[in-house]
């Protein structure tokens, strides 16, 4: 029996030796390791508190026949509704810079705007956006947190082929300054 004892207490040593070994740390990297992993939590938490707070605001897209006048880049009332709005969401608890992106289909422009000094879909669109941008501004969002852009016909969203396709590529996109222009919820 003494044998099979020593055998099985050697066999057990054997196994069990790096087990117990590689277990065992410092109390100096212990403190190290769990300092890292707290401040990495911490870290975690800011992000996800953050992700939580822009998650729903990432980008917004409303059609711009809904903002303003056709052939116009004056706000109709209902357009004006729509961003007050958004602007009282966005106003009181602004931290991230804001961009009021302009978008238009690749109709001609027409002789009215022409008249007005209008000549190309991208002037209008950056005039949509600028339009936009001032209303926001009057509404309490930081005119040094907003900026606006014309993007004219580029990036269409649908085929300028038929009436709903051109009626799509007409938007206005206010987004979180560096996040994509295409937003997560739209207004149609």
């Amino acid at each position: 029996m003494n044998t099979i004892t020593s055998r099985t207490w050697l066999i057990a040593g054997v196994v069990l030796s790096p087990l117990v070994s590689s277990g065992c740390v410092s109390q100096s990297k212990y403190d190290a390791l769990w300092a890292q992993n707290e401040r990495l939590q911490l870290e975690h938490q800011q992000l996800q508190a953050r992700a939580a707070r822009l998650q729903d605001a990432m980008a917004y897209t409303v059609n711009s026949d809904l903002l303003f006048k056709s052939g116009s880049w004056e706000m109709s009332d209902r357009g004006k509704d729509i961003i007050t709005k958004l602007s009282q969401k966005l106003a009181p608890t602004q931290q991230d810079k804001l961009m009021v992106s302009g978008y238009t289909d690749d109709a001609p422009i027409g002789a009215r705007l022409k008249k007005e000094g209008v000549t190309s879909n991208q002037q209008l669109s950056q005039k949509r956006a600028d339009a936009v941008m001032r209303f926001l501004i009057s509404q309490g969002v930081k005119p040094n947190m907003v900026t606006a852009h014309g993007f004219g016909a580029a990036d269409p969203v649908a085929s300028n082929a038929t009436p709903l396709g051109r009626s799509q590529n007409r938007r206005v996109v206010l987004s979180v300054a560096g996040q994509a222009a295409e937003g997560s919820s739209a207004a149609q």
